[in-house]
């Protein structure tokens, strides 16, 4: 890549200093949204960074966009109270109509209106898509939306959710994933029992939620694109989703490195820093080569993405190895810190619960081995 962005990862660590670590320990504590935080975010025009310039944004492709989230990552806060606006940005920007982007991409650009909520996931289908249960039914004008989502992430705190339904039955159409459609769901006019959200406390902070619909009307003009191509269109923003969650493992691992050597540099156990010790340089050394390898990757499939060629190789691969990178590095760290590492003063067993979750989330990694497997070497599909 020859474009590193300083700029502008100067400029999201400036920002980032003025939200210190008692800050995002108060909000673990208390399991709160940063609302300060995002609003921050919002006001400095990162969260509308993919946003053309005609419709109030940057204007800015996915590499700049990873840099900022690796920044927000590096710097010891929390990307994923926010970064859905970004990957989610992808499905209305290629595929929805002049009137939608007309609509919705200023306000949100203005910070008026958030686009945080992607709900796909349910109870009983996991990562298996084609079997989603959630149905949208034509009535009249519009659809009536009936199902449930599981891991729908700041439903909360969002005011629009892109939604995946069923709109025509599984055993009518000719492929899985046929008959499929996305919505532009309004959260700000849903309301019980035709909507109703429920939270799910996790072993980290991270604002998820159950959602249920019943009967819930839509008008027409909420469906993005055809009806029935639902998930072609959100594979664009799966790969975009990779992209930039790689890029945050890679600050998060950035975050643990450094904490690390810092502190290895600084302890003195029997008379010598800890650091002097080939037993703490190693492991520190493999995370922050794993890390490296791992930035690489994330490089080339954003370059990818920015050129519209096909990515889903290197999104993928981009996942895997940052996400392991990550987990490293956050062992690593904990490892180095020893008792320290448990103490929430420190900060990295908040930081070691974030980045466990990129191991599962938004794919798990064993997902991400069979695809590799599958469609780049060939092999059988296993699944």
């Amino acid at each position: 890549m020859t474009e590193t962005y300083d700029d502008i990862r100067a400029a999201v660590r400036g920002l980032c200093a003025t939200f210190p670590p008692a800050y995002w320990r108060d909000l673990d504590a208390a399991r709160a949204y940063p609302e300060a935080f995002v609003k921050a975010l919002t006001e400095a025009g990162f969260l509308a960074a993919l946003i053309p310039e005609r419709w109030g944004g940057s204007g800015l492709g996915i590499a700049a966009a990873a840099a900022i989230l690796e920044e927000i990552q590096k710097s010891g806060a929390n990307g994923a109270a926010c970064h859905a606006q970004m990957y989610i940005m992808g499905t209305l920007l290629r595929h929805g109509s002049e009137a939608q982007k007309d609509q919705y991409l200023p306000a949100i650009a203005r910070g008026d209106v958030r686009l945080q909520a992607f709900g796909v996931t349910e109870p009983t289908s996991g990562t298996d898509t084609s079997r989603i249960r959630t149905t949208a039914v034509r009535d009249g004008g519009g659809y009536r939306i009936s199902g449930q989502k599981v891991w729908t992430s700041r439903a909360q705190h969002s005011d629009l959710m892109l939604l995946l339904a069923r709109t025509t039955p599984r055993e009518q159409v000719a492929k899985p994933h046929e008959g499929l459609s996305t919505f532009l769901i309004d959260l700000r006019t849903a309301k019980p029992p035709a909507l109703v959200i429920r939270p799910i406390r996790t072993m980290m902070n991270h604002a998820t939620t159950e959602v249920w619909f019943e009967d819930l009307h839509v008008p027409a003009d909420a469906r993005i694109g055809e009806e029935g191509r639902g998930f072609r269109y959100i594979l664009d923003g799966m790969n975009a989703e990779r992209i930039l969650i790689a890029a945050e493992c890679v600050g998060d691992a950035r975050w643990f490195i450094a904490k690390a050597t810092a502190y290895a540099r600084e302890r003195v156990v029997f008379g010598r820093p800890i650091g002097q010790n080939q037993g703490i340089q190693f492991p520190i050394a493999r995370a922050f080569a794993a890390t490296e390898a791992a930035a690489l990757m994330v490089a080339k499939a954003a370059q990818r993405f920015d050129r519209g060629e096909p990515c889903g190789a290197e999104a993928n691969m981009a996942k895997l190895l940052a996400a392991d990178a990550s987990w490293q590095a956050a062992d690593m760290c904990v490892q180095t810190h020893g008792g320290f590492g448990f103490a929430e003063e420190y900060d990295v067993e908040r930081k070691f619960r974030e980045t466990r979750l990129y191991q599962v989330a938004p794919i798990s990694t064993n997902l991400i081995l069979t695809y590799l497997a599958e469609h780049v070497l060939g092999l059988p599909r296993s699944y």
